[in-house]
């Protein structure tokens, strides 16, 4: 099994749409704890999901896996000088991360399934921590970099 991951930073709707039909992706679902941006609205909760649907892609916002996690005082993920991972790696070793990692599974088993965040670039994105638990449970996953290329992930180190 495949999952891919994307972000769709400053893009146009229609130009992330044409990354994501270029890997057959079917089903994308929304890692970001708030689905919503400022900047660029194209991509809030209440327009994106009409226009994947518009191109036969499902929309499913998962906040369960979301980022913005604020790390403990008493952290012992210590080697994450960033905080946002640093609470993201600690979130990771809960049920409730578990569970929703385990629905994500299931779902990207009945269909090609993209994760999207805002950040453009996977390794300064919670999706790099999310494919690195994805990857220890056995599951390929391929960042999405533009239209013609994608990467392998390899764990983080």
């Amino acid at each position: 099994m495949t999952v891919w991951t994307i972000g769709h930073g400053t893009r146009r709707v229609d130009e992330l749409i044409e990354l994501l039909t270029s890997q057959g992706i079917g089903r994308l679902t929304d890692v970001r704890t708030i689905p919503r941006s400022r900047h660029n609205p194209q991509f809030n909760r209440d327009r994106l999901p009409d226009d994947l649907a518009r191109a036969g892609i499902a929309y499913v916002h998962m906040p369960g896996l979301g980022g913005l996690r604020r790390p403990r005082s008493d952290s012992v993920n210590l080697a994450w000088r960033n905080s946002g991972f640093r609470g993201y790696a600690e979130y990771m070793q809960t049920e409730a991360f578990q569970a929703n990692l385990d629905v994500l599974v299931r779902q990207a088993a009945g269909a090609r399934t993209a994760i999207m965040c805002a950040e453009t670039v996977p390794w300064r994105c919670h999706r790099s921590l999310l494919a690195d638990a994805l990857t220890v449970n056995g599951v390929a996953v391929l960042h999405i970099i533009t239209a013609g290329h994608t990467q392998l992930h390899e764990l983080t180190a």
